[in-house]
Order: C-alpha cells, then structure tokens, then sequence
C-alpha cells in the first residue's frame, strides 16, 4: 500500500508539473492544442516591429518635423513713374513674354543684369538678348542719335504706350526712356539709350562688344563693360 501510495503521489506531481510531456501522442496533442488556444494570440502591441511597407512606428512619425511653408514672393511695387511708363521695383510675378523681333517694341519690357566672365555683368532683355550704348549718344539730357540705317544695324529698345519695365538687379529709378528724332520711344539706363545688335543671333551673343570702339554693353549702372580680349576684337562696322 506504501509503495502504490508514493507511486500515486509522485505521478500527481509529475502531471502537474509535466503534463504535456507524460501525456500520449493523442493526449499530447489535444493538450498542446489547448495550450495554444489559451495563450494570447499576439504579443502585447509596443513589442511588435513595424511591418515593412506601412512606415515607421507611430512614436517615430510623431517626432517628424514638417517643412515650414515657402515665404510668398511679394508683389513689385511702382518705383516711378515718367509720363506713361511706369518702372517697378523688381520683375513681374506673371511670365512676360518678349516680343521674337528686336525691332518692334513691346510694352512690357524686362531688364536683367547679367554675368559674363570676359566683359563683367551687363544687361540683356526678357529673352536673354545683349543690350549696348553708344558712346556718340548722350545722357545729360538723353539723347539718340543713331538714327536711319544706323538703326538698322544697331535697333534701339523700344516702349510703346501704355509701359511697364520690370528690371532684376538694376535701380529702377534711373531706368527711363527718351523719344527719338522718329517719334518712338526708347529705353534708357542712367539717362542712356540702349541698343540690340541686328548680327547678334541668339541670347547671350556679345558680337557688338567694341565694335568702332564706340559700342558697349551696357552695365547695370548705364557706363560700359569691359573691352574684349584683343584677340577677340570684333571687325569694324559702319556705325
């Protein structure tokens, strides 16, 4: 009776201890089944990794900092006004499309100061196209005076009525315009008129630079660029 009774004892221990492990393969089974029912079917949330594709852990997006918005481009203001013309402060919000020909005028004109590593900056219009003065003309008072086939060779900027001229990097209070001997009217920076080159092609072209050693490319305070290298010295024209 001893020995039943300690066989007894031990094997109650042992079932509650080892269960799972004493039972049959079919017990076995059925016990491990319950076992895993009973048990949570997930681990608790804050252990779980972020599955791949859906972003990072809500603690992470939270201590993103999002961009602070862009400050808006304010308006160009009227910096003075000659007549009818009215020159702004700076360029226009609103795209202005220059006119294709250098010959026809327009009456919205755009003025930007320019960087060349040979002359040093100087002025071209809204399309990019080299601007010069004349030495032969004046700017106290202003005065054209290249005028007939010069003008061909040499088509002043012009401004029709009503004007608007927008400049980037040049004071808009030395910006004007003065009528010439035809009756239109052509732009001027600190009092001179300003000038494309007809042989000029495409923006960027100083071909005009030197040339009778009287034209220039007009700078952003309206004197002259640098000469060109000698080497580099145009061919003289007839104006």
């Amino acid at each position: 009776m001893k020995r039943t009774t300690i066989v007894s004892a031990a094997i109650a221990v042992t079932g509650v201890l080892g269960l799972t492990a004493c039972a049959r393969p079919a017990e076995r089974t059925a016990i491990e089944v319950a076992a895993v029912v009973a048990e949570p079917t997930a681990p608790p949330a804050a252990d779980v990794p972020p599955e791949s594709g859906r972003g990072p852990a809500p603690e992470l997006a939270g201590a993103e900092t999002p961009d602070p918005p862009a400050a808006p481009v304010p308006e160009p203001t009227v910096a003075k006004t000659q007549k009818w013309v009215k020159i702004y402060s700076g360029r226009s919000k609103k795209d202005v499309k220059p006119p294709r020909s250098i010959r026809t005028g327009s009456r919205t004109v755009e003025l930007n100061a320019t960087e060349n590593a040979q002359i040093g900056t100087y002025v071209t219009d809204g399309a990019g196209r080299t601007l010069y003065r004349f030495d032969k003309d004046d700017n106290k008072p202003p005065k054209a005076t290249c005028n007939g086939d010069c003008a061909k060779a040499w088509p002043p900027l012009l401004i029709k009525s009503p004007g608007k001229i927008f400049p980037k990097g040049i004071n808009p209070k030395i910006l004007g315009y003065v009528e010439r001997a035809d009756g239109h009217c052509q732009v001027t920076i600190n009092g001179w008129p300003v000038y494309y080159f007809a042989k000029d092609e495409k923006p960027g072209d100083i071909n005009g630079q030197g040339v009778n050693g009287t034209w220039f490319a007009v700078n952003p305070e309206g004197g002259k660029t640098k000469p060109l290298p000698d080497t580099l010295q145009p061919a003289p024209e007839g104006y």
